[in-house]
């Protein structure tokens, strides 16, 4: 299984490792042979972060994720997707950030699971796999 994450703030990551059940589910994920990947664009949301706010724990958090993960780009097939997500969620009249539609769309092109603290907005979006490990 590949997961994905969703760590915009490195700040709720400090705070979510912490925790036991975010520790043990990922120890579990890894010691039953998956993956970790970050978008692309979810690393330039945290860079950005980083550089507007730099924080040292923030940066030796992100570096410890890096480590432990891989930066896959964005292809023409996700921000296809993208564009019929935001499509749908226009016609339900439901309204998620254009980031979030972005991220879920990486997930679904990929088959991938994402791990997200955020359940509220990407439970309307179909087709997308997450779980929240809080």
């Amino acid at each position: 299984m590949i997961w994905t994450m969703h760590w915009i703030q490195i700040r709720l990551y400090t705070l979510c490792e912490a925790l036991p059940s975010v520790r043990e589910n990922r120890e579990k994920a890894q010691m039953s042979g998956a993956r970790f990947i970050i978008s692309s664009f979810v690393d330039y949301e945290i860079q950005r972060g980083l550089l507007i706010k730099p924080v040292l724990s923030h940066e030796k958090a992100y570096a410890i994720i890096c480590d432990n993960c891989s930066c896959e780009n964005m292809t023409i097939a996700v921000w296809k997707q993208a564009a019929k997500i935001y499509a749908t969620l226009y016609a339900k009249h439901f309204t998620v950030s254009d980031a979030d539609i972005i991220i879920a769309a990486f997930c679904i092109v990929n088959s991938y699971t994402l791990v997200t603290c955020n359940t509220k907005d990407f439970e309307k979006i179909d087709e997308l796999q997450f779980v929240n490990w809080l």
